[in-house]
């Protein structure tokens, strides 16, 4: 049995935890600073919980001598001091950053790390990347790569049309950060909140728009193979509009803090949500014009005996999924590794990852 710390006690942390250890190969501890958070946990009875101040120089590294792996389900702003503490304690790293900064600092620890730093294994970044490539990879020459995720309200209730699913600092810091895209051949940086199109997928309509994070390191192993690459959120017609309104015309975006307060006091938490996922490539196949998709649309549903929303599900797939193809040998166990070289077909196959299968969707992991 393996032995894995997951540093935050958040909604995600604690569905990561039940995953792991209802599969019955994982012992997991979780770790927060916060007492209270860990106190009121739900999470199985064999999920053990440390308090842990992450940023005192040797506490984490203390509590991951001799484990297999660290999970970061932390804020991100945490995320390289966690990489740090896993690099000097030689166990391996995941994590479900979307921030660009963060993985960046991330692929330098990793240089020098004598296990795998996986960054970035959640949904987007994570598994829209892993999606794009293994239907790119059946392409002669790429045109276009467009990648949509939303994680949204299934009975919206609010003007935005929008609850909170999973942390609203990510959120916030998607909204307001520059974004990667391929634009004519080229990297480039474009935009939060712009290039608003609109999408139907099954009879509903959305809306979809810039945001950061969601590309992961696709861009970078995508360079110089396809015209043009892109990344959008996708949320109900309007989001964008208002939350231009509120970041951009009213300068929240400079006072993040607010725009946290704020977004915390007015948009309600919700279990009754979908993580609606779309993947468009066209290109040249076969020597003819060709466009392949590939789309899912994902709700809540049971992790072990506990009712868990869709975004729970499909981040703690991610990563889990990742984690136990580490666990097998199945990915390099060594330096910093890509969600670009695990194949579709591979992911699927895996206990964890029916969640995103579309005739196999998980309700219950036993």
């Amino acid at each position: 049995m393996k032995e894995i710390v997951i540093v935050g006690a958040g909604r995600i942390g604690a569905t990561i935890a039940d995953m792991l250890d209802s599969s019955g190969d994982y012992a997991v501890t979780i770790a927060d600073k916060s007492a209270e958070q860990l106190a009121t946990l739900a999470v199985s009875s064999t999920v053990k919980a440390e308090k842990v101040e992450v940023e005192t120089p040797g506490a984490l590294e203390t509590l991951l001598k001799g484990k297999f792996a660290v999970i970061s389900a932390a804020p991100y702003h945490l995320t390289t001091r966690i990489a740090e503490a896993a690099a000097a304690a030689r166990v391996h790293y995941l994590d479900l950053t979307e921030d660009v900064k963060s993985t960046r600092r991330v692929k330098e620890i990793a240089a020098m790390a004598q296990t795998a730093f996986i960054p970035q294994c959640g949904l987007a970044p994570g598994f829209i990347a892993i999606a794009a490539n293994s239907l790119a990879r059946g392409f002669d020459t790429l045109e276009d790569v467009k990648m949509r995720v939303g994680a949204l309200p299934q009975f919206p209730d609010n003007a935005l049309n929008y609850a909170l699913t999973w942390s609203p600092e990510g959120v916030i810091n998607e909204y307001c950060e520059p974004c990667e895209a391929i634009v004519d051949g080229k990297l480039t940086e474009v935009a939060p909140l712009e290039d608003v199109e609109e999408l139907e997928i099954d009879g509903i309509k959305y809306e979809a728009f810039n945001t950061s994070g969601g590309l992961g390191s696709t861009p970078h192993a995508m360079l110089g193979k396809v015209k043009n690459l892109n990344y959008r959120t996708i949320r109900y017609p309007g989001h964008a509009k208002i939350m231009k309104l509120l970041l951009k015309d009213l300068h929240l975006e400079d006072r993040r803090d607010l725009a946290l307060e704020i977004m915390r006091h007015a948009v309600k938490p919700t279990d009754q949500d979908v993580v609606v996922i779309y993947v468009e490539v066209t290109g040249i196949k076969d020597g003819k014009p060709a466009k392949e998709t590939f789309s899912r649309a994902i709700l809540s549903g049971y992790v072990g005996r506990r009712k868990r929303s869709a975004i729970q599900i499909t981040t703690a797939s991610g990563v889990s999924t990742v984690l136990d193809m580490l666990a097998e040998g199945k990915l390099p166990q060594k330096g910093f590794v890509e969600q670009e070289s695990i194949a579709l077909e591979d992911f699927l196959a895996n206990r964890f990852g029916r969640a995103f299968s579309e005739r196999d969707r998980m309700t219950a992991v036993a």
